[in-house]
Formats: C-alpha cells, sequence, structure tokens
C-alpha cells in the first residue's frame, strides 16, 4: 500500500484500523486502514463494489466490523456508541429532507430529536449553509444543490466534528458542484474533519487534501492528494512536422517513452485537440528545451509542446490495473 502525508493538523477525529467485514465466507472488507485529521477533507474513492459503502456503514455503526477498530474522537465506534456518534454528522446516499415542508420545519423536525439543539443553532446553520433566503420556502421548490445544502445543516445541527458525505455532488450541474466543493473547503478551513466519499476523481483532486483509495476491499493507497498524484509522471504532448521523422528521432532516445495515445489517461479536451502530428511521451520535463533544439536541428517543425500533469484518475487505474470507477 502507497502512504503519504500533507502535514496540517495531528488531532486525528476518525481513526480506522485493520477493520474487517466478513460476509458468509467472503471477506469483503480486508484490513482498511486511514486516520482523517481535524481540518481536513478526506477522499474515500472507489469502483462500485469496492467497499465504499459497507465501509461508511461501519463508520456510522449502521454494521459491525467483523475485525479491527473505529474511533471517533477517541470512543469506539462499536463499544461506545452514543459517545462516538455525537461527534458525527452525515449523509449517507441521499439527504432525508421533507419536501412539503419548508427548509426551517426540516431542520426544526430533526432539532426536537438532539438534546440542545435550539432555534439559535438552526439559524446559525441556516447562515453556514446559505440557505437564509431561501429557508422559509417548501424544499420542493429548492433545486438539487439547495437540497444537498439544506442535508448538510441539518447534519451539522449537533455540532459535530466528522462529517461524512456519501457522494455529495451526485446529479449536480457544474455549478452547483463548485459551490458545493468551495463550501465543504469553508467547513473544513473552520476545523471541520471532512469524508468524502466519490467516483468524481477530478472533484476530489480539487476537492480533498488526502484521500484513500479502495479497490476489491483493500486500500491501496493513503496519502496527499499532491504528493501521490506526484509519483506519475507528467506526460508531454508534441505537435511535429513531419510526424514520421519526428517519431524516429524521438524513437531513438533512451530518456523517451513514446505511448500510444490509446493507452494514456487524457482529458476529452486534449484529445479533441489532437491530430494527425501529434505525438505522446513519458519522460523528465527537465529534457524539453534540449529535444526542442534538437528537433529544430533537424529540419523538424515543432508547432507546439504541452505538458500534461499527472491526475488521480492515471494514478487509480494504475493502482486498480485499469479497473473503472463507474
Amino acid at each position: 500500500m502507497i502512504n503519504g502525508d500533507n502535514g496540517g493538523s495531528d488531532t486525528i477525529v476518525l481513526s480506522v484500523d485493520g477493520v474487517r467485514k466478513k460476509i458468509g465466507r467472503k471477506w469483503i472488507i480486508d484490513d482498511v486502514t486511514f486516520d482523517v485529521r481535524e481540518g481536513e477533507i478526506f477522499g474515500f474513492l472507489g469502483p462500485n463494489g469496492a467497499g465504499k459503502t459497507t465501509t461508511i456503514r461501519m463508520l456510522v455503526d449502521l454494521i459491525r466490523p467483523s475485525a479491527g477498530k473505529i474511533t471517533v474522537c477517541g470512543y469506539n465506534v462499536n463499544k461506545e456508541p452514543e459517545k462516538a456518534l455525537q461527534y458525527v454528522g452525515s449523509i449517507v446516499e441521499n439527504p432525508e429532507v421533507y419536501t412539503y415542508l419548508t427548509g426551517w420545519e426540516n431542520l426544526q423536525h430533526f432539532a426536537y430529536m438532539q438534546p440542545g439543539v435550539g432555534t439559535d443553532r438552526i439559524a446559525e446553520v441556516v447562515d453556514i449553509v446559505r440557505l437564509d433566503q431561501r429557508i422559509h420556502d417548501k424544499v420542493s421548490t429548492y433545486s438539487l444543490g439547495m437540497r444537498q445544502r439544506l442535508g448538510i445543516a441539518q447534519a451539522l445541527l449537533g455540532r459535530p466534528r466528522l462529517l461524512i458525505l456519501d457522494e455529495p455532488t451526485n446529479g449536480l450541474d457544474p455549478k452547483g458542484i463548485k459551490e458545493l466543493r468551495e463550501f465543504i473547503r469553508r467547513l473544513a478551513d473552520e476545523g471541520l474533519a471532512v469524508f468524502v466519499s466519490s467516483h468524481l476523481l477530478s472533484e476530489i483532486q480539487l476537492l480533498c487534501d488526502r484521500v484513500a483509495i479502495i479497490s476489491k476491499g483493500r486500500v491501496l493507497a493513503v496519502g496527499g492528494v499532491e504528493e501521490l498524484v506526484a509519483r506519475n509522471s507528467p506526460y508531454v504532448l508534441w505537435e511535429l512536422e513531419p510526424i514520421g521523422s519526428a517519431r524516429a528521432l524521438l524513437g531513438d532516445r533512451s530518456d523517451v517513452q513514446l505511448l500510444d495515445p490509446q493507452d494514456v489517461i487524457l482529458d476529452d479536451s486534449i484529445i479533441a485537440g489532437m491530430g494527425p502530428s501529434s505525438l505522446v511521451s513519458l519522460m523528465d520535463e527537465e529534457l524539453i528545451p534540449e529535444l526542442v533544439a534538437t528537433l529544430v536541428a533537424a529540419e523538424i517543425e515543432v508547432r507546439a509542446v504541452h505538458k500534461i500533469n499527472p491526475t488521480l484518475e492515471q494514478l487509480f487505474l494504475k493502482l486498480t490495473e485499469g479497473e473503472t470507477i463507474d
């Protein structure tokens, strides 16, 4: 398993230590270990069937692990669930809201179930999620993004130290995703530990400080997003003419690896711009100036050179041997 660290707060809010889950004769979760710290956004990535939902259900004591230990703020979730879960706010799958009530009435309903949560706290979480302009409207008139924010407001009522969000961007348009990303970052900046499960790799890369990648019930990598991504070398995309001569020249270099574009994970926007004069290479970016001079000296026209930074998607596919995230 790859491990990494991005620094930040040392205060561990959630600790998952050697957790395993057996159903029948099959281990569906096998030795899952990671920590989530105060003030960070922690991403939990994996394809369908990898064990994400099962792990999340164990975090909130909906099912019990067969082995291992889960603690929240030092309390064992299985042995002292009331003490541990008082520090947890969660949205597992979709927010549970009553569409025929107003947003405020929904929050009142959930506040009644939690001791010490009164009108002042309801008003406070409404301000946190920025629903003050629409909080007295019926939820049936809310956009999906507003319902997500109402669900998060509900999860924040009890002043948790850990917020668990299962696929929070599901169904949101790009604007809604961006707004939710900024909102979650603000919560983390205020000291909340946020655990996010998602299949949107590009969003996780933008959103999270650290991630755990899970496949077939096992965690393959845990660490800072930038550190883990940096373990993959950047691609260099060339636009060269004549392409045959360019391919021969670069192909003779031991320090340049030419790649088949079909084997490279690239953004759709980059693929759309590639033509018959495009080459993709794996190489040290510091070689670019020297190679440009060599190509020009060989009377090869260098129309463009692009360094394509590695992505979390590339790392994911490498670790899971091409397993899709869907």
